[in-house]
């Protein structure tokens, strides 16, 4: 039996769900479609340290799926005891914003388009959730990967009240995918963004593409973890034939 095999027959026993196969799934931008970390955790230190706010740029990657409003409130708590006002959160955003684009386009994470493809030609129907609201890299998917994400089936930080690790941003691509979480599966690169596609009920798929150890990704709920992306694109069509093969069904 496969880790694959094992991973979803554990999953649908722990929910007591009936799996009836792979019908979207909902993808996390950042650390999973561009290589943009670590150009984001520069702009977050960047910004942070010129406000004297004492921080560590891998801290940042702790945040990653969160709202850019709630990264800065995290900071402000921290150093003034307080949430930033509305004005400030637009201010400092914009100063990030600002930062990440002067380094450049973060280039598409390496196996990225051949995972894409992969789900596409299973004709799994394919849902963007990021908690990012940078049109810069945002304006880029459609470019880069073409005919992948439908207009209308993409959460980002702008359509969510709450950001990862709520539920709220995977609940809603559930919505746009017109699916229930046993018939979905999340990918995820980040503790928050995995502890969030857990929280909504779906298979959720853990990544290390940056720093982040696989024992962090497990104990905030990943199903699975893969080593790369390029490891997890190899291992996709496995990872799809075992939801196809399972007949575990609720009592």
């Amino acid at each position: 039996m496969t880790d694959e095999q094992k991973a979803i027959d554990k999953h649908f026993a722990d929910e007591r769900l009936s799996n009836t196969g792979v019908k979207a799934a909902l993808i996390d931008m950042d650390g999973v479609l561009y290589d943009s970390m670590k150009g984001h955790t520069a702009a977050w230190f960047r910004m942070a340290t010129e406000l004297g706010i004492e921080c560590t740029r891998d801290e940042f990657y702790a945040y990653e799926g969160m709202t850019g409003a709630a990264t800065i409130n995290i900071l402000f708590r921290r150093a003034y005891g307080r949430d930033a006002s509305p004005d400030e959160v637009k201010e400092l955003y914009g100063r990030k914003v600002k930062y990440f684009i002067e380094m450049g386009e973060p280039e598409m994470m390496p196996g990225a388009a051949e995972m894409l493809n992969t789900l596409r030609q299973a004709g799994v129907t394919r849902v963007l959730v990021t908690g990012s609201g940078q049109h810069s890299i945002l304006d880029r998917l459609d470019h880069d990967y073409p005919g992948i994400f439908d207009p209308d089936k993409r959460v980002t930080a702008l359509n969510v009240s709450h950001g990862k690790p709520d539920p709220e941003p995977y609940l809603k691509g559930l919505q746009l995918a017109g699916c229930q979480a046993c018939e979905a599966i999340v990918i995820e690169n980040a503790p928050l963004g995995v502890l969030a596609g857990h929280r909504s009920g779906c298979f959720t798929v853990g990544i290390t593409t940056g720093p982040i150890p696989e024992a962090d990704m497990k104990d905030a709920g990943a199903d699975i973890v893969y080593p790369s992306m390029p490891e997890f694109a190899s291992r996709l069509p496995i990872l799809l034939n075992a939801f196809n093969q399972n007949s575990w069904n609720s009592k």
